[in-house]
């Protein structure tokens, strides 16, 4: 992508106390890409977000977010930015279009011009039949969506996202992915932390993979998953703790990758199929076999040694 990176980091620290919850990283975010920090909780995710979004100044290294200093120029650049936080932080008195309203004068706009906004905004977000509507009987989903809106009333050049879809149904989480994907259509530039691999493979152009505040590997999903893991996992259940133990030997003789979880072992063959049958063949008899197409999240455990819900 051409031009100068929106958000520049150059080995970028944060630290509470003793303890460093980012550990110098680098990141560089283009105009228009979905750009996703994807790791477990305690990661440093939000600790970079906050960073980014100029409510947290940065312990260490190097920062420009929109080309400027938030240490200089944090005033300036959250007047350019949309974010939406992890945790709802709506008016609940309101209703649902004068949050976009009074939130939009906050940037000076306007009445006629934030009216207009919050009209096109409340219809993009599918929340128009419930403009005169009360914040707090609304779903989760609607409130998720409606801060969405409220992040874009002042039609800034960078939106950042901190776990948009945590704690929403499947059904809710789909709908903010396709918002989210139509303002990725427009391009607008977005930021988002996620530990749903589903959302980062979804939804971000690129990525980096964060664990214990450092960045372990960057790419595109379809890149990481090709660099990291085979085409297929196959999971293998047995039936109790001794099953589950008496399969380690006879699966390491098949000569192909295997992770042993707590629950289940994960074997990562190009064709699965090919590996059940020579699973059956000597001699083993899972409980329940799964072949699946591999994961960011088999990524993640072959990066870090762990999975993301740790």
């Amino acid at each position: 992508m051409a031009g100068d990176p929106l958000v520049e980091a150059r080995a970028l620290t944060k630290r509470f106390g003793d303890f460093e919850a980012v550990r110098g990283i680098d990141v560089e975010v283009q105009a228009g890409e979905v750009f996703g920090f994807l790791g477990p909780n305690g990661a440093g995710k939000s600790s970079t977000m906050r960073m980014i979004g100029c409510v947290s100044p940065r312990s260490g290294g190097t920062l420009r977010v929109l080309g400027l200093d938030p240490d200089r120029d944090g005033h300036k650049i959250r007047g350019r930015l949309g974010v939406v936080p992890q945790e709802d932080n709506l008016d609940q008195e309101l209703t649902v279009a004068d949050n976009l309203l009074i939130y939009g004068r906050y940037f000076g706009l306007p009445r006629a011009v934030v009216r207009e906004r919050a009209a096109e905004l409340l219809d993009f977000v599918q929340l128009t039949d419930r403009a005169d509507s009360k914040v707090d009987p609304l779903s989760g989903g609607m409130k998720r969506r409606l801060t969405i809106a409220r992040a874009l009333v002042n039609e800034p050049e960078l939106v950042l996202l901190d776990e948009p879809t945590t704690g929403l149904d499947p059904q809710a989480r789909h709908l903010v992915w396709e918002r989210l994907y139509r303002l990725k259509q427009q391009g607008v530039t977005q930021v988002l932390t996620t530990h749903y691999m589903d959302e980062a493979e979804q939804l971000c152009d690129r990525l980096v993979i964060m664990d214990g505040g450092l960045i372990v590997d960057e790419g595109s999903p379809a890149d990481l998953i090709g660099r990291h893991v085979t085409k297929e996992v196959v999971e293998l259940r047995f039936p109790d703790h001794e099953a589950h133990a008496a399969a380690r030997d006879p699966l390491a003789r098949l000569g192909l990758r295997v992770e042993e979880l707590a629950d289940r072992h994960l074997l990562y063959a190009d064709d699965g199929d090919d590996a059940v049958a020579a699973v059956h063949g000597d001699g083993m008899r899972p409980e329940t076999v799964l072949v699946r197409r591999s994961s960011l999240e088999d990524v993640f455990l072959r990066l870090t040694g762990r999975t993301l819900v740790d």
